[in-house]
């Protein structure tokens, strides 16, 4: 090879670097999220502060020691506040910029990884799984479970798991922990299956793996089923990208989008920030989880541990500003800083499009290929749009975004488990349709 030849192939490889890690320029410029009056965006000031009211009802009748919410109209914040308190113990008032233990949260972010890569050509969404991770050849179904010792029967799979049985929990991948199937649960906790969190020295693509080797709950494609899909997907990424999900996530979404406090392991810069984990003892009041054995993780992640493992469907820590902005890009149909993270088309189908058919098991929605969506019975239940996607986490964090009237909300709230159940979350978003003015 002479010095041209080289010189030419070292700027190639530094060009497809770049390319790697950057996001394409957009005419589109939307504006970044910015703090206005909410009239100028078509909301009632007097309505909306309604939900001061709602939250303090809640903290005051200690429901949750603290909550945060955030509400953007039309690419502008209209509602940021912080109420009661981050830690009982020292009485610490929490704070708006407070960070949160994201949980499932995290799925849509590993799901846009993976629409991202979709679009770069790299992946297709019906690829069978087992072409980047060959474990997953030849699956499984559980046929027969023998209560007394755990052993199990199983039957071939009708047809492969591909990457939108992945993104739709199409898949028949369960969880462990969290599993309404007990089978399931006990053939997971014989192997050592991890659902999410874990300060051990543990990789995402080596835990797939193990997972691969087990039988599936169902046919992939057949049934929905809330499990380990997402991890899946996340360890797709590592394959596909050649990077770790951390790196992928920081050079791709994060610092493109301007997403400064989301990470899997918090810097230690910023760990004060995080709040503490909550629920109710039997008498139910408010508890530290410390105190819990139910709990499905050290009541310490994400500032603990070997902090090496990457889960796509749950490791995520953020802030409500942080995830408002992942939502506004969205909202933008997949533009935000001045760059375009995901085309039109691609945001469509990743948000609004029916992959589950009648499949999904809330007839108020349907599934696409990240979120739960409300459909028209939805729609005539509550004051929601048709299309309004959204979901939460099991540390009862939630959002929603709904295209139609441009509005992006998000609830933070650090609880596992409690008596309220999702009762303040619906009556959050009912408060916002409620404001508005026009």
């Amino acid at each position: 090879m002479n010095l041209t030849t080289t010189f030419r192939a070292s700027v190639l490889l530094v060009l497809t670097t770049i390319s790697v890690y950057a996001q394409t320029g957009t005419k589109q410029a939307p504006p970044l999220l910015a703090a206005a009056a909410p009239e100028t965006v078509g909301f009632s000031s007097e309505r909306l502060n309604r939900i001061d009211g709602l939250i303090q009802s809640y903290i005051d009748k200690k429901a949750f020691p603290g909550v945060a919410a955030l509400v953007v109209k039309d690419g502008k914040i209209v509602y940021y506040k912080a109420f009661g308190t981050a830690d009982l113990d020292v009485n610490k008032p929490l704070a708006k910029d407070a960070i949160y233990r994201i949980a499932s949260m995290t799925k849509a972010i590993t799901s846009l990884a993976v629409m991202m890569l979709h679009e770069e050509g790299k992946i297709m969404l019906d690829d069978p799984i087992s072409k980047y991770i060959p474990e997953f050849a030849k699956p499984v179904v559980l046929d027969k479970f023998n209560d007394k010792d755990s052993t199990y029967t199983t039957v071939p799979a009708k047809r492969e798991i591909t990457i939108r049985h992945l993104l739709t929990h199409m898949s028949g991948l369960n969880y462990n922990v969290i599993s309404s199937d007990p089978h399931m649960r006990a053939i997971y906790t014989k192997a050592g299956v991890i659902d999410a969190f874990t300060t051990q020295n543990i990789k995402i693509g080596d835990a797939v793996k193990t997972l691969a080797k087990l039988p599936l709950n169902h046919q992939p494609g057949e049934k929905w089923t809330y499990g380990l899909s997402i991890d899946v997907l996340g360890a797709l990424v590592e394959v596909v990208s050649g990077m770790p999900l951390d790196q992928f996530f920081q050079k791709r979404i994060f610092e493109p989008l301007g997403m400064k406090d989301t990470y899997f392991y918090l810097p230690d810069s910023k760990k004060d920030r995080l709040v503490p984990i909550y629920s109710e003892d039997k008498d139910k009041k408010l508890v530290k989880t410390s105190t819990l054995k139910s709990l499905p993780t050290d009541p310490d992640f994400p500032i603990v541990g070997a902090k090496a493992y990457f889960s796509g469907g749950g490791g995520l820590s953020s802030t409500a500003y942080d995830y408002a902005i992942f939502l506004q890009m969205l909202l933008n149909n997949g533009v935000y800083n001045g760059k375009r993270f995901l085309s039109r088309k691609g945001v469509d189908l990743f948000t609004n499009s029916n992959q589950t058919g009648t499949l999904f098991p809330d007839p108020h929605g349907y599934f696409s290929l990240g979120f739960s969506v409300v459909n028209e019975k939805g729609h005539t239940k509550d004051l929601s749009s048709i299309g309004t996607f959204s979901w939460g986490g099991a540390f009862s964090t939630d959002y929603f975004a709904d295209p139609k009237e441009k509005i992006c909300a998000v609830l933070m709230k650090q609880m596992w488990g409690t008596s309220y159940g999702g009762e303040l979350d619906d009556k959050f978003s009912l408060m916002i349709y409620q404001a508005l003015d026009n």
